[in-house]
Protein backbone atom coordinates (compact mmCIF):
# COMPACT_ATOMS: atom_id res chain seq x y z
CA UNK A 1 0.00 0.00 0.00
CA UNK A 2 1.23 3.77 -0.75
CA UNK A 3 0.93 5.96 2.10
CA UNK A 4 -1.52 8.57 1.97
CA UNK A 5 -0.83 11.55 0.10
CA UNK A 6 0.07 14.52 2.44
CA UNK A 7 -3.10 16.89 2.76
CA UNK A 8 -1.30 19.80 0.42
CA UNK A 9 -1.03 17.14 -1.96
CA UNK A 10 -4.75 16.40 -3.05
CA UNK A 11 -5.50 20.15 -2.57
CA UNK A 12 -6.37 20.80 -6.16
CA UNK A 13 -8.37 17.13 -6.25
CA UNK A 14 -10.89 18.57 -4.09
CA UNK A 15 -11.08 21.70 -5.08
CA UNK A 16 -11.58 20.39 -8.78
CA UNK A 17 -14.30 17.66 -7.06
CA UNK A 18 -16.09 20.26 -5.25
CA UNK A 19 -16.71 22.53 -8.16
CA UNK A 20 -17.70 19.71 -10.58
CA UNK A 21 -20.27 18.51 -7.83
CA UNK A 22 -21.93 22.48 -7.90
CA UNK A 23 -21.89 22.19 -11.81
CA UNK A 24 -23.20 18.68 -12.48
CA UNK A 25 -26.18 19.70 -9.53
CA UNK A 26 -26.93 23.25 -11.57
CA UNK A 27 -27.31 20.64 -14.29
CA UNK A 28 -29.73 18.56 -12.96
CA UNK A 29 -31.52 21.39 -11.24
CA UNK A 30 -31.74 22.46 -14.75
CA UNK A 31 -32.90 19.20 -16.06
CA UNK A 32 -35.66 19.34 -13.60
CA UNK A 33 -37.08 22.45 -14.32
CA UNK A 34 -37.62 21.67 -17.73
CA UNK A 35 -39.19 18.11 -17.21
CA UNK A 36 -37.34 14.98 -17.46
CA UNK A 37 -37.89 11.54 -19.48
CA UNK A 38 -37.37 8.66 -17.90
CA UNK A 39 -35.92 5.46 -19.10
CA UNK A 40 -34.82 1.97 -16.76
CA UNK A 41 -31.96 -0.22 -17.23
CA UNK A 42 -33.47 -3.41 -15.65
CA UNK A 43 -36.57 -2.09 -13.93
CA UNK A 44 -39.02 0.44 -12.01
CA UNK A 45 -35.74 0.51 -9.32
CA UNK A 46 -33.33 1.30 -11.93
CA UNK A 47 -34.37 4.40 -13.67
CA UNK A 48 -31.89 6.42 -15.82
CA UNK A 49 -32.30 9.93 -17.81
CA UNK A 50 -30.87 11.80 -19.91
CA UNK A 51 -29.51 14.18 -16.88
CA UNK A 52 -27.61 11.29 -15.55
CA UNK A 53 -25.49 10.62 -18.64
CA UNK A 54 -24.92 14.78 -19.03
CA UNK A 55 -23.94 15.25 -15.40
CA UNK A 56 -21.59 12.31 -15.95
CA UNK A 57 -20.42 13.65 -19.27
CA UNK A 58 -19.62 16.94 -17.25
CA UNK A 59 -17.58 15.83 -14.65
CA UNK A 60 -15.82 12.91 -16.67
CA UNK A 61 -14.46 14.98 -19.29
CA UNK A 62 -13.13 17.48 -16.94
CA UNK A 63 -11.39 14.78 -14.38
CA UNK A 64 -9.78 13.55 -17.85
CA UNK A 65 -8.61 17.33 -19.20
CA UNK A 66 -7.12 17.60 -15.11
CA UNK A 67 -5.64 14.59 -14.51
CA UNK A 68 -5.27 12.50 -17.96
CA UNK A 69 -2.78 9.48 -16.09
CA UNK A 70 -5.75 9.28 -13.54
CA UNK A 71 -8.29 6.22 -14.38
CA UNK A 72 -12.29 6.99 -14.28
CA UNK A 73 -14.87 4.59 -13.44
CA UNK A 74 -18.66 6.18 -13.82
CA UNK A 75 -21.59 4.58 -13.46
CA UNK A 76 -23.05 6.17 -16.74
CA UNK A 77 -19.97 5.91 -18.89
CA UNK A 78 -18.25 2.68 -21.26
CA UNK A 79 -16.52 0.97 -18.27
CA UNK A 80 -12.62 0.57 -20.09
CA UNK A 81 -9.71 -2.08 -18.79
CA UNK A 82 -7.35 0.67 -18.72
CA UNK A 83 -8.53 1.68 -15.04
CA UNK A 84 -7.13 -1.32 -13.97
CA UNK A 85 -3.54 -0.33 -14.14
CA UNK A 86 -3.98 3.14 -12.67
CA UNK A 87 -2.76 3.80 -8.82
CA UNK A 88 -5.44 6.88 -8.56
CA UNK A 89 -8.79 6.09 -9.97
CA UNK A 90 -12.09 8.76 -10.04
CA UNK A 91 -15.35 6.94 -9.13
CA UNK A 92 -18.23 8.96 -9.87
CA UNK A 93 -22.45 8.88 -10.14
CA UNK A 94 -23.42 11.75 -11.49
CA UNK A 95 -26.81 11.04 -9.60
CA UNK A 96 -27.12 8.62 -6.30
CA UNK A 97 -30.50 8.06 -5.78
CA UNK A 98 -32.11 8.84 -9.39
CA UNK A 99 -35.09 6.86 -8.37
CA UNK A 100 -35.52 9.74 -6.11
CA UNK A 101 -34.48 12.36 -8.25
CA UNK A 102 -37.35 11.55 -11.27
CA UNK A 103 -40.34 11.57 -8.23
CA UNK A 104 -39.51 15.07 -7.08
CA UNK A 105 -38.04 13.64 -3.76
CA UNK A 106 -34.88 16.03 -2.38
CA UNK A 107 -32.93 12.99 -1.48
CA UNK A 108 -30.25 12.00 -4.11
CA UNK A 109 -26.78 13.69 -4.89
CA UNK A 110 -23.60 13.95 -7.26
CA UNK A 111 -21.41 11.71 -6.08
CA UNK A 112 -17.11 11.91 -6.44
CA UNK A 113 -14.71 10.08 -5.52
CA UNK A 114 -10.71 9.10 -5.23
CA UNK A 115 -9.49 5.64 -4.62
CA UNK A 116 -5.73 5.38 -4.51
CA UNK A 117 -4.22 1.90 -4.57
CA UNK A 118 -7.93 0.45 -3.80
CA UNK A 119 -8.79 2.43 -0.98
CA UNK A 120 -11.00 5.37 -0.99
CA UNK A 121 -9.49 8.85 -0.27
CA UNK A 122 -11.39 11.49 -1.06
CA UNK A 123 -14.98 12.52 -1.38
CA UNK A 124 -17.48 15.05 -2.49
CA UNK A 125 -21.29 14.24 -1.98
CA UNK A 126 -23.27 17.08 -3.15
CA UNK A 127 -27.44 17.30 -2.47
CA UNK A 128 -28.70 19.69 -5.36
CA UNK A 129 -32.03 20.25 -3.55
CA UNK A 130 -31.07 21.19 -0.51
CA UNK A 131 -27.46 23.04 -1.31
CA UNK A 132 -25.50 20.67 1.02
CA UNK A 133 -21.83 19.84 -0.33
CA UNK A 134 -19.83 17.15 2.09
CA UNK A 135 -16.50 16.99 1.26
CA UNK A 136 -13.18 15.35 3.05
CA UNK A 137 -10.10 13.96 2.69
CA UNK A 138 -8.47 10.61 4.73
CA UNK A 139 -6.13 12.16 7.16
CA UNK A 140 -7.71 16.07 7.06
CA UNK A 141 -11.52 15.37 8.66
CA UNK A 142 -14.88 16.31 6.73
CA UNK A 143 -16.51 19.48 6.02
CA UNK A 144 -20.16 20.27 5.38
CA UNK A 145 -20.90 23.33 3.12
CA UNK A 146 -17.28 25.09 4.30
CA UNK A 147 -17.79 24.07 8.19
CA UNK A 148 -15.78 21.49 9.76
CA UNK A 149 -17.83 18.63 11.17
CA UNK A 150 -17.51 14.93 12.44
CA UNK A 151 -19.20 11.51 13.99
CA UNK A 152 -21.51 12.51 16.44
CA UNK A 153 -21.42 11.17 20.24
CA UNK A 154 -25.25 10.67 20.69
CA UNK A 155 -25.62 7.28 22.80
CA UNK A 156 -29.05 5.75 20.86
CA UNK A 157 -27.90 5.36 18.00
CA UNK A 158 -29.49 6.28 14.09
CA UNK A 159 -29.46 4.24 11.98
CA UNK A 160 -29.83 5.30 8.25
CA UNK A 161 -31.71 2.20 6.20
CA UNK A 162 -32.25 2.47 2.61
CA UNK A 163 -36.18 3.33 2.29
CA UNK A 164 -36.68 0.41 -0.07
CA UNK A 165 -35.87 -1.69 1.62
CA UNK A 166 -37.32 -0.60 4.61
CA UNK A 167 -40.79 -0.52 3.08
CA UNK A 168 -40.39 -4.03 1.65
CA UNK A 169 -39.15 -6.18 4.86
CA UNK A 170 -37.07 -3.98 7.04
CA UNK A 171 -40.55 -2.21 9.05
CA UNK A 172 -41.40 -5.89 10.41
CA UNK A 173 -38.32 -5.98 11.85
CA UNK A 174 -37.98 -4.06 16.08
CA UNK A 175 -33.98 -2.41 15.19
CA UNK A 176 -34.09 0.25 16.99
CA UNK A 177 -32.92 3.65 15.88
CA UNK A 178 -34.38 3.22 12.06
CA UNK A 179 -34.32 6.18 9.55
CA UNK A 180 -35.61 5.61 5.79
CA UNK A 181 -33.98 7.53 2.98
CA UNK A 182 -33.07 7.24 -0.41
CA UNK A 183 -29.40 7.76 -1.63
CA UNK A 184 -26.62 6.15 -0.32
CA UNK A 185 -24.09 8.18 -0.76
CA UNK A 186 -25.98 10.62 0.96
CA UNK A 187 -26.59 8.66 3.66
CA UNK A 188 -22.73 8.32 3.83
CA UNK A 189 -22.00 12.02 3.83
CA UNK A 190 -24.57 12.82 6.71
CA UNK A 191 -22.95 10.19 8.91
CA UNK A 192 -19.71 11.36 8.37
CA UNK A 193 -21.03 14.89 9.31
CA UNK A 194 -23.22 13.56 12.76
CA UNK A 195 -26.36 13.22 11.08
CA UNK A 196 -26.75 9.95 11.88
CA UNK A 197 -24.71 7.21 13.11
CA UNK A 198 -24.20 3.66 11.59
CA UNK A 199 -25.94 2.01 8.03
CA UNK A 200 -26.51 -1.10 6.41
CA UNK A 201 -27.66 -2.48 2.86
CA UNK A 202 -29.47 -6.09 2.51
CA UNK A 203 -28.72 -5.69 -1.05
CA UNK A 204 -25.34 -5.42 -2.57
CA UNK A 205 -24.42 -1.99 -4.28
CA UNK A 206 -21.60 -0.49 -6.61
CA UNK A 207 -18.23 0.95 -6.34
CA UNK A 208 -19.87 4.46 -7.71
CA UNK A 209 -22.38 4.53 -5.42
CA UNK A 210 -20.12 4.49 -1.96
CA UNK A 211 -16.44 5.42 -2.98
CA UNK A 212 -17.05 9.12 -2.25
CA UNK A 213 -19.26 8.48 0.81
CA UNK A 214 -16.52 5.81 2.05
CA UNK A 215 -13.83 8.33 1.97
CA UNK A 216 -15.86 10.40 4.13
CA UNK A 217 -16.77 8.36 6.83
CA UNK A 218 -12.67 7.36 6.69
CA UNK A 219 -11.91 11.37 7.09
CA UNK A 220 -14.18 11.13 10.03
CA UNK A 221 -11.97 7.81 11.99
CA UNK A 222 -14.96 5.55 10.76
CA UNK A 223 -15.30 2.71 8.02
CA UNK A 224 -17.51 1.12 5.43
CA UNK A 225 -17.47 -2.97 4.92
CA UNK A 226 -18.99 -6.10 3.27
CA UNK A 227 -21.67 -7.72 5.89
CA UNK A 228 -19.60 -10.69 6.61
CA UNK A 229 -16.93 -8.32 7.98
CA UNK A 230 -14.29 -8.37 5.21
CA UNK A 231 -12.53 -4.87 3.84
CA UNK A 232 -14.14 -2.97 0.32
CA UNK A 233 -11.52 -2.76 -1.95
CA UNK A 234 -11.91 -0.18 -4.96
CA UNK A 235 -11.20 -0.47 -8.94
CA UNK A 236 -11.83 -4.10 -9.23
CA UNK A 237 -12.25 -5.56 -12.41
CA UNK A 238 -16.48 -6.25 -11.42
CA UNK A 239 -17.13 -3.01 -9.97
CA UNK A 240 -20.47 -4.47 -7.99
CA UNK A 241 -19.58 -5.14 -4.19
CA UNK A 242 -21.17 -8.77 -4.08
CA UNK A 243 -23.07 -8.90 -0.68
CA UNK A 244 -25.48 -6.13 1.73
CA UNK A 245 -22.37 -3.61 3.24
CA UNK A 246 -22.35 -1.77 6.83
CA UNK A 247 -20.76 1.50 7.66
CA UNK A 248 -20.16 4.25 10.08
CA UNK A 249 -18.54 5.08 13.40
CA UNK A 250 -16.61 1.90 14.48
CA UNK A 251 -18.75 1.46 18.02
CA UNK A 252 -22.07 2.12 16.51
CA UNK A 253 -21.01 -0.68 13.82
CA UNK A 254 -20.02 -3.54 16.22
CA UNK A 255 -23.11 -2.25 18.06
CA UNK A 256 -25.31 -3.23 15.09
CA UNK A 257 -23.31 -6.10 13.81
CA UNK A 258 -24.52 -7.82 17.05
CA UNK A 259 -28.48 -6.31 16.42
CA UNK A 260 -28.45 -7.53 12.95
CA UNK A 261 -27.26 -11.44 14.24
CA UNK A 262 -29.84 -11.15 16.78
CA UNK A 263 -32.95 -10.69 14.64
CA UNK A 264 -31.44 -12.91 12.10
CA UNK A 265 -31.79 -9.76 9.06
CA UNK A 266 -30.51 -11.49 5.65
CA UNK A 267 -27.94 -10.20 3.04
CA UNK A 268 -27.68 -11.34 -0.54
CA UNK A 269 -24.47 -12.73 -1.64
CA UNK A 270 -23.96 -12.55 -5.66
CA UNK A 271 -21.07 -14.34 -6.98
CA UNK A 272 -20.78 -16.71 -4.00
CA UNK A 273 -17.56 -18.96 -3.90
CA UNK A 274 -15.75 -21.40 -1.64
CA UNK A 275 -13.79 -18.37 -0.76
CA UNK A 276 -16.69 -16.87 0.75
CA UNK A 277 -17.91 -17.51 4.40
CA UNK A 278 -21.35 -17.29 3.30
CA UNK A 279 -20.33 -20.56 1.37
CA UNK A 280 -20.85 -22.65 4.26
CA UNK A 281 -25.12 -21.65 4.02
CA UNK A 282 -25.16 -24.72 1.19
CA UNK A 283 -26.02 -28.19 1.50
CA UNK A 284 -23.01 -30.08 1.48
CA UNK A 285 -24.35 -31.79 -2.59
CA UNK A 286 -24.08 -27.91 -3.35
CA UNK A 287 -21.21 -27.57 -2.47
CA UNK A 288 -19.61 -30.27 -4.21
CA UNK A 289 -21.54 -29.48 -7.77
CA UNK A 290 -21.60 -26.11 -7.08
CA UNK A 291 -17.53 -25.56 -6.50
CA UNK A 292 -16.79 -24.23 -9.64
CA UNK A 293 -19.53 -22.53 -11.06
CA UNK A 294 -19.28 -18.16 -11.00
CA UNK A 295 -23.52 -17.35 -10.84
CA UNK A 296 -24.15 -18.76 -7.66
CA UNK A 297 -26.31 -16.07 -6.01
CA UNK A 298 -28.32 -16.46 -2.28
CA UNK A 299 -30.00 -14.57 0.83
CA UNK A 300 -29.11 -15.54 3.92
CA UNK A 301 -28.87 -15.35 7.60
CA UNK A 302 -28.13 -16.38 10.48
CA UNK A 303 -26.29 -19.44 8.83
CA UNK A 304 -29.52 -20.26 7.28
CA UNK A 305 -30.18 -20.13 3.76
CA UNK A 306 -33.24 -18.44 2.64
CA UNK A 307 -33.18 -18.50 -1.18
CA UNK A 308 -30.63 -19.55 -3.95
CA UNK A 309 -30.46 -18.57 -7.58
CA UNK A 310 -27.73 -20.24 -9.81
CA UNK A 311 -27.70 -18.17 -13.23
CA UNK A 312 -25.30 -18.71 -16.49
CA UNK A 313 -22.10 -16.85 -16.10
CA UNK A 314 -22.69 -16.14 -20.33
CA UNK A 315 -25.63 -16.17 -21.12
CA UNK A 316 -27.64 -14.88 -17.75
CA UNK A 317 -30.29 -17.29 -17.53
CA UNK A 318 -31.61 -18.44 -14.61
CA UNK A 319 -30.03 -22.25 -14.35
CA UNK A 320 -32.05 -22.86 -10.55
CA UNK A 321 -34.35 -21.04 -8.30
CA UNK A 322 -35.74 -22.38 -4.78
CA UNK A 323 -36.01 -21.05 -1.26
CA UNK A 324 -39.11 -19.22 0.40
CA UNK A 325 -40.78 -17.28 -2.00
CA UNK A 326 -40.56 -13.75 -0.57
CA UNK A 327 -36.44 -13.95 -0.06
CA UNK A 328 -36.87 -15.67 -3.58
CA UNK A 329 -38.27 -12.66 -5.10
CA UNK A 330 -35.93 -10.30 -3.37
CA UNK A 331 -32.94 -12.24 -4.15
CA UNK A 332 -34.15 -12.23 -7.95
CA UNK A 333 -34.66 -8.47 -8.13
CA UNK A 334 -30.44 -8.35 -6.54
CA UNK A 335 -29.51 -11.00 -9.65
CA UNK A 336 -31.21 -8.99 -11.67
CA UNK A 337 -29.63 -5.40 -11.20
CA UNK A 338 -26.37 -6.68 -10.80
CA UNK A 339 -25.93 -9.36 -13.50
CA UNK A 340 -24.66 -7.01 -16.54
CA UNK A 341 -22.12 -7.00 -14.32
CA UNK A 342 -21.57 -10.51 -13.36
CA UNK A 343 -22.18 -11.03 -17.26
CA UNK A 344 -19.55 -8.49 -18.08
CA UNK A 345 -16.27 -9.61 -16.25
CA UNK A 346 -13.19 -7.57 -16.90
CA UNK A 347 -14.17 -4.01 -18.49
CA UNK A 348 -14.03 -3.87 -22.33
CA UNK A 349 -15.78 -7.31 -22.09
CA UNK A 350 -18.96 -7.82 -24.24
Amino acid sequence: MTDLPSASGLAAELQLAVRLAREAGELLRTHLHAGLTVEHKTSADDPVTAADREASTLIIRSLRESYPEDGLLSEEEIDAPERLTRQRVWIVDPIDGTKEFTSGSPDYCVSIGLSIDEQPVLGVVYAPATDELFSGVVGQGVQKNGQAAGFSDRDAYVVSVSDTEFSRELHRHDLPGMAPSGSIALKLARIAAGEADVTFTISPRSEWDIAAGHALLRASGGDLRRRDGRPVAYNTARPHIEQGLMGGRLEAMNWLDTELASRALPTAHLGLGPQDPAWTVLSDLDREQLGMHSGVCVRHAAGQLLALVVVDPHTGLVQRAEGDAFHLERLTRDVTRGQSTLKAGVPGEA
